[in-house]
């Protein structure tokens, strides 16, 4: 019997998603007879106790019986259950050290921990996650400041309707000025990007005419890695070589910041990826860009002037040109940027529905049928030791 435990969500700020919603519970349970599930009582979850009881599934704050206990954000050390099997955004494959604490928390009480991050397809495409709601949320706060700081249109928060389909409603009758934007990135990310530019009826067009047309109406350019990487020697891209061997190609974005407004960006980003455009190119008299959502949120990371996580009460501050400090949003001799770590939380319903969709496909079978590679090279932690797809976190995970 494999027993899904769905846990309240401990992180400060708190994360009001959750992996499976009360209607997917309801039908695993229906389908298989071999699934039980259990959900830790939770005052601030998107779906309420009452909607999991409703659904016929049992509400507890013990959640001993489990053998398999799905979260979404990091869970405090004082949370942990031994002996137990976890699912959730560990945060720790980069050697994160805010987290270095947790996993030997962990380690010490012999619990296994399967990061979603890690659940990848043969090809790397990740398998799991809340990008393309990121993408949404993250494309309509850009907008939204780029309005704020014009004053050419408004835009609301997202956070003031109820779900998704409520939101697009908001776009009807919504005229966009002549504005040029750069969407980056082909994940899932990138995808929510593209559903709000083609909601608010932003045209794509070619890089070749972005660069060097202007338009009368508002337009973006979708850059993938073949637009923005060059080998340093070859000038050519290979998808495989650079994710392979990064640091021997140079990014081609720069050209585009003298012809861009709103820099929407939705690319994956490590320490040896060279960076969009650099500190000193903000200095540059042609540098148009105004606006960035830095949706992916890599602090001094592929977009350098992001200065680390804002929140979602107040998701844009200003980066002054000249010093590189932060400042107020909106105002002269400023970048402004949306840069904030959990913006699927103001959707969370919809997001988390989108994510369950994804955990029941890709994932829940294989576990009640007991394991797959997939879920293997996912594992970072086996009964508290680090499993071999996760050697290289050795003199992290020391102590």
């Amino acid at each position: 019997m494999l027993v899904i435990g769905l846990i309240n969500e401990g992180k400060t700020p708190p994360d009001n998603r959750v992996a499976l919603t009360p209607g997917q519970c309801k039908w695993l349970v229906k389908n298989f007879p071999d699934i039980q599930i259990l959900v830790q009582t939770s005052p601030g979850r998107c779906f309420t106790d009452d909607e999991y009881r409703q659904a016929g599934i049992e509400v507890t704050a013990d959640l001993s019986a489990c053998n398999l206990l799905l979260g979404i954000k990091e869970v405090p050390v004082a949370n942990l259950l031994a002996d137990k099997k976890y699912m959730f955004f560990s945060h720790t494959r980069k050697k994160q050290p805010y987290n270095q604490e947790m996993l030997h928390a962990m380690m010490d009480k012999g619990i296994t921990l399967t990061d979603y991050e890690c659940l990848e397809h043969k090809d790397g495409q990740r398998i799991i996650g809340f990008g393309f709601f990121a993408g949404i949320v993250g494309a309509h706060n850009g907008l939204m400041a780029y309005g704020n700081r014009t004053g050419a249109f408004h835009l609301g928060r997202v956070g003031e309707v109820k779900d998704y389909r409520e939101l697009i409603h908001t776009y009807f009758g919504l005229k966009l000025p002549p504005v040029k934007i750069a969407v980056t990135g082909s994940g899932r990310v990138a995808h929510g990007i593209l559903e709000i530019m083609n909601l608010v009826d932003i045209q794509e067009v070619e890089p070749e005419d972005y660069l060097h047309r202007d338009f009368d109406y508002p337009v973006y350019v979708h850059l993938k890695g073949n637009d923005l990487y060059r080998h340093k020697e070859t000038g050519a891209y290979s998808r495989s070589d650079f994710h392979a061997n990064p640091e021997q190609y140079e990014n081609i974005f720069a050209q585009y910041c003298a012809h861009t407004d709103i820099l929407m960006n939705g690319i994956y980003w490590d320490h040896n990826i060279p960076r969009l455009f650099s500190m000193e190119d903000l200095n540059r008299e042609d540098f148009r860009i105004q606006t960035i959502a830095d949706i992916t949120d890599d602090k001094g990371g592929s977009v350098p002037c992001n200065l680390g996580d804002a929140t979602i009460d107040d998701p844009v501050y200003g980066v002054n040109k000249q010093t590189g400090e932060q400042t107020a949003p909106y105002i002269s001799g400023s970048v402004d940027i949306m840069a904030v770590g959990n913006l699927p939380n103001e959707l969370p319903r919809d997001a988390s529905k989108y994510f369950g969709e994804q955990l029941i496909k890709y994932v829940l079978d294989d576990i009640r049928k007991g394991g797959s590679e997939i879920i293997e090279k996912a594992t970072i932690l086996e009964k508290g030791r680090l499993t071999s797809h996760f050697d290289y976190l050795k003199d992290y995970a020391a102590h």
